[in-house]
């Protein structure tokens, strides 16, 4: 592996994926960027982000022979989408082991406050954070949340699924060799956000969809993006390294409509994802107010502001007006010590107001 351009600046991500871990002083110009493809991006998360983009950017030129990488981008997205719908369907098991339904935000308050849902799973993010706890636990600090309070509540298939994981990451890296330049920033980006989303959020969260969607795009239209950004910035060297590389389908005994099929398939394909998740979102809503449901909950919590309206000891009504994010924050203060977990069912209207 011969020291190039793209290795220098996959060791600069590095760098700064270290300078974001021991320093704040970068938060303000990095976290207006990565908060619109990491959902809500966090320290964690940018940390994880540039470490992960440097390392595919240096390991994208580990390989000198030649190997089918449009086949690994293949596995890739294939071992991927296993990997989002099986984080849906441990939260599913989850969910019917401990009782509480489908339509819920989990929260639950061992340790610091962690909270999972179908929408923005958490769970194999406490499986990873629970590892780096017990590896390197005095150096994180406190402003990272590893989700470890989630740890005890994990179905036992969780720790099969996160296998996958390092099977991902082995299949992004070969599928990312000895691309032209612009194909190989765009397949180490999604596949960062991919991971990260894997982890942090679950099929339906911004990463995954970015991440996954994203390399599906490469996949499809990987030559076409070459071509084009090659003809914008008169990269010849992009143009020539991109004729070895062919279409995954070409206009060769195709009817005209097949074709335009064939051709717009990723785009429908974003749109269904997309549309099925704002679906699932909003059917699943609790628009009347929301449903609050505390386990083991002391005798003397003090809610304060919050309009809270106790049903029973256990069961209480807050009103649809406060916003569903701020509902989840808010309630963690007065329940800290006070109660072993709490659910809030999910009102995504409250996000419009």
């Amino acid at each position: 592996m011969k020291l190039n351009k793209t290795i220098l600046l996959g060791f600069i991500f590095i760098l700064l994926a270290g300078v974001i871990f021991v320093t704040d002083i970068l938060n303000p110009i990095i976290r207006p960027i990565t908060y619109l493809f990491l959902m809500g991006s966090s320290k964690g998360k940018d940390i994880m982000f540039f470490g992960l983009l440097g390392l595919f950017m240096i390991l994208s030129q580990a390989i000198d022979r030649e190997i089918d990488v449009t086949k690994y981008l293949k596995m890739s997205i294939i071992i991927g989408s296993i990997l989002l719908v099986s984080g849906i369907i441990l939260e599913i098991v989850f969910r019917m082991q401990m009782g509480i339904k489908l339509n819920t935000v989990f929260c639950s308050m061992s340790n610091t406050m962690s909270s999972t849902s179908i929408l923005h799973t958490h769970l194999l993010k406490s499986i990873l954070g629970k590892v780096l706890t017990q590896i390197m636990g005095p150096f994180i600090q406190g402003g990272i949340n590893t989700g470890v309070g989630l740890y005890s509540y994990v179905p036992s298939a969780g720790f099969l699924v996160i296998l996958l994981i390092p099977i991902l990451f082995a299949t992004l890296v070969l599928a990312c060799q000895k691309r032209p330049w612009f194909t190989t920033s765009l397949i180490a980006f999604f596949s960062s956000c991919l991971i990260i989303g894997a982890i942090d959020g679950g099929m339906w969260g911004t990463p995954a969809l970015v991440g996954i969607l994203g390399l599906y795009l490469v996949y499809r239209n990987g030559y076409y993006l070459n071509y084009i950004v090659g003809s914008i910035l008169n990269d010849e060297e992009l143009l020539r390294e991109n004729e070895s590389i062919q279409p995954t389908y070409r206009n060769i005994g195709l009817s005209k409509t097949r074709y335009l099929f064939n051709r717009f398939l990723p785009y429908i394909i974003v749109i269904f994802i997309i549309a099925l998740r704002f679906t699932i979102a909003l059917a699943g809503a609790e628009p009347d107010y929301y449903t609050v449901e505390i386990a083991n909950i002391s005798d003397n919590v003090d809610f304060g502001a919050i309009p809270i309206e106790k049903i029973s000891n256990e069961r209480y009504h807050v009103d649809s007006s406060y916003n569903e994010m701020e509902l989840i924050n808010d309630l963690k203060i007065p329940l800290k010590d006070k109660c072993e977990y709490y659910t809030v069912s999910w009102n995504a209207y409250s996000y419009l107001e």
